[in-house]
């Protein structure tokens, strides 16, 4: 597709889809499938189910199944899932990361968020139906009207949530449907052997240097909670995948951009159980989890798809497990009786996780300035590319990826990098695909956001940036943008605060001008593992914030088919030095590791308030001090200058105007309002 065209494609797709287009004229709408036509119009992107789908309805007729529930989560309920697991992508052709998918006997629909409605429309065929929301109530509503009383509706109990399986009970109960788990999964049935085969990578121990402890301190450590635990557990079953590898300081490459590998833990008071593909063990990873053999530090290695029947035959006997409900199936759930079951939103490894200690802190730290360099080098790279025309978004976000690589312990990008220019930018999870990306323009805004996964942690990190003349509503909408993640950045607050209840504080400057964004403001990250690491964060299922957390601070502003901005960073918290300590509950702040310069280009300074000038002086100053040196270390002399020229301090002068002035004492209202719910 021509350029022009692809780009006139875009803003109207942020529209919706518009009947009436005839293939053969003219458009500038031919990225998107049109069903209204005869025959319909589907784009080179779309994928033709029709095979597939009459597959599956023979497999559900031979069940006497007459709705299947396809979701697109793995056995683990990772966010991100290896191809093999892919059942929804490739029954429907869709391969955003979040979706439902329905069958019966005549219909197919998709149900997906926001953020991929556009990307449904050009990769479904015209056997789906888009249903542009994510509700149960709205899958178990449709499901009622196209199942009649007596129907069957099943699904694999090994691919949902205990929540998501008891939402779907709900909304089917009493009307006269019945949900059936189905532990053959039907559509692995119909994929047969064209499923992807899976992975035969070696699993290997992380070395010493890059563990915040050792992997018996981790054991003896989960074992002192279900002791003092008043149910007191007699075994914790560990489903996450990221919970595995942390506990035995292991990792693998089972799943894009995520270090970790298919396995279950189920560690009791005295023994542990590791399923696991036990051939793909480095010899490392298996003496040190067997130097503890025989005895209570000895970790037994059994068939991954042993799990099951192992947990079945466990809790036939005087037993409690303990599980985290959010990462837990409906299947392994289902096979422990109700009394012996002590079910929280997470489990203890997950909780325990989250607090990074000193060493783990310090490492991070370290890997955020060696990211930083491969940061600033591509920003540097753009100002010198992107006037000639030579960068479009594809080619930029494999050059960042090169540039990280190129860093020391790097193990490649954390997530698919989004690089995204104008009108793409408003798309907040955008990403490029080589052969169809616009070229990078110094009148426009451009937007990444990118991380890496470095032996010593996970990075991600946002930038936008404008080398040409911003618009004053841009320059504006940046600017408060900013302001947001500096009023949370250096938000002071009490101990046991939960993150949602200060998360709007990233939103004040926007909603100040009626301004908003619609996804959340941060997430936790993880040590080589995870770069949306629950169960940190700023949203309802988060836990409290507590010293030792990494989160993210991503507030942004997207404006349908013109631009879109974002800035974030991660941050660490830390304890506050206020005036008046209190030693049992010290008062919390945050430390920013990010260490990479905002555009000065789309500063608006008249906006800001001297303590928020004062604030990014001091930011600038870190960074002189933290990546000034690694840039001279590695020689990037022209990099150096680059950054000097960009963390020149600001003058803060008469920065406080009346409106700033008001709009602080406002941030003090409010900030006592929301304080006002804070839990005990």
């Amino acid at each position: 597709m021509c350029a022009l065209h692809w780009i006139t494609a875009w803003a109207l797709l942020l529209h919706g889809c518009a009947a009436g287009w005839v293939p053969q004229a003219p458009s500038t709408r031919n990225d998107i499938r049109d069903c209204s036509t005869d025959p319909p119009y589907l784009p080179p992107t779309a994928t033709n189910t029709t095979a597939r789908l009459a597959a599956l309805r023979d497999t559900m007729r031979a069940h006497d199944v007459h709705a299947y529930i396809v979701p697109s989560t793995d056995a683990h309920m990772s966010e991100y899932i290896s191809k093999r697991d892919a059942r929804l992508g490739w029954l429907t052709g869709f391969t955003g990361s979040a979706g439902t998918s329905v069958v019966t006997q005549d219909k197919a629909a998709l149900w997906t968020d926001s953020r991929y409605w556009t990307q449904a429309e050009r990769e479904l065929d015209c056997n789906w139906e888009l249903q542009r929301t994510t509700w149960i109530e709205s899958i178990a509503m449709w499901i009622m009207e196209a199942v009649p009383v007596g129907g069957n509706i099943s699904l694999d109990p090994f691919l949902f949530s205990v929540a998501t399986w008891n939402s779907y009970s709900q909304a089917l109960y009493g009307s006269g449907r019945t949900l059936l788990p189905l532990e053959t999964n039907l559509v692995d049935q119909v994929w047969g052997d064209q499923r992807p085969s899976p992975s035969s990578s070696k699993i290997y121990s992380l070395p010493a240097a890059f563990t915040g402890s050792s992997w018996q301190e981790k054991v003896a450590g989960i074992r002192q909670q279900m002791e003092q635990h008043v149910r007191r557990p007699t075994a914790v079953l560990l489903s996450g995948l990221e919970e595995t590898a942390w506990l035995f300081n292991l990792r693998g490459d089972d799943i894009p951009y995520n270090p970790v590998f298919y396995s279950y833990t189920l560690l009791t008071n005295t023994s542990i159980s590791l399923f696991v593909e036990g051939s793909r063990l480095s010899a490392a990873a298996r003496e040190s989890l067997s130097s503890g053999c025989p005895g209570p530090l000895c970790v037994e290695l059994r068939e991954y798809g042993q799990v099951s029947a192992h947990l079945r035959n466990y809790t036939l006997g005087d037993v409690t497990v303990w599980l985290g409900t959010e990462y837990t199936t409906y299947g392994l759930y289902g096979i422990i009786p109700q009394e012996k079951l002590l079910e929280e939103s997470y489990s203890p490894v997950m909780t325990a996780k989250a607090v990074k200690n000193a060493q783990e802190q310090e490492l991070l730290r370290a890997a955020h300035v060696r990211d930083a360099v491969a940061v600033i080098q591509y920003l540097l790279w753009l100002e010198k590319t992107v006037p000639q025309g030579q960068v479009d978004e594809f080619s930029g976000a494999q050059h960042i990826d090169a540039l990280r690589r190129a860093q020391q312990h790097s193990h490649g990008p954390s997530f698919q990098s989004i690089s995204a220019s104008g009108l793409n930018a408003a798309l907040a999870h955008y990403s490029p695909s080589n052969g169809s990306s616009r070229t990078l323009s110094a009148g426009e805004m451009y937007l990444f956001d990118t991380g890496g996964q470095y032996l010593d942690g996970t990075t991600d990190i946002t930038r936008t940036v404008h080398w040409g003349q911003p618009t004053p509503l841009q320059k504006e909408a940046y600017t408060r943008v900013l302001m947001g993640n500096i009023d949370l950045s250096r938000l002071v607050f009490p101990s046991n605060t939960a993150g949602r209840t200060v998360e709007s504080l990233a939103r004040r400057a926007l909603w100040d001008v009626g301004l908003n964004y619609g996804h959340g403001t941060g997430h936790g990250i993880g040590n080589f593992l995870s770069v949306h690491e629950w169960p940190v964060g700023f949203q309802s299922n988060n836990v409290p914030l507590a010293a030792g957390m990494f989160t993210s601070i991503e507030p942004g502003y997207y404006r349908d088919g013109e631009f879109g901005i974002r800035i974030e960073d991660i941050a660490l918290v830390v304890e506050a030095q206020t005036k008046y300590q209190s030693e049992e509950k010290p008062f919390l702040t945050f430390e920013v590791v990010s260490l990479v310069p905002y555009d000065r280009n789309l500063i608006d300074l008249s906006l800001l308030s001297s303590e928020q000038i004062q604030y990014l002086n001091s930011y600038y100053k870190k960074i002189r001090e933290r990546v000034g040196p690694e840039l001279q270390r590695q020689q990037l002399q022209e990099e150096y200058e680059w950054l000097q020229e960009s963390i020149e301090p600001f003058p803060v002068g008469s920065a406080v105007t009346t409106t700033a002035t008001t709009a602080m004492l406002a941030l003090t209202s409010l900030l006592s309002v929301l304080l006002s719910g804070l839990q005990a």
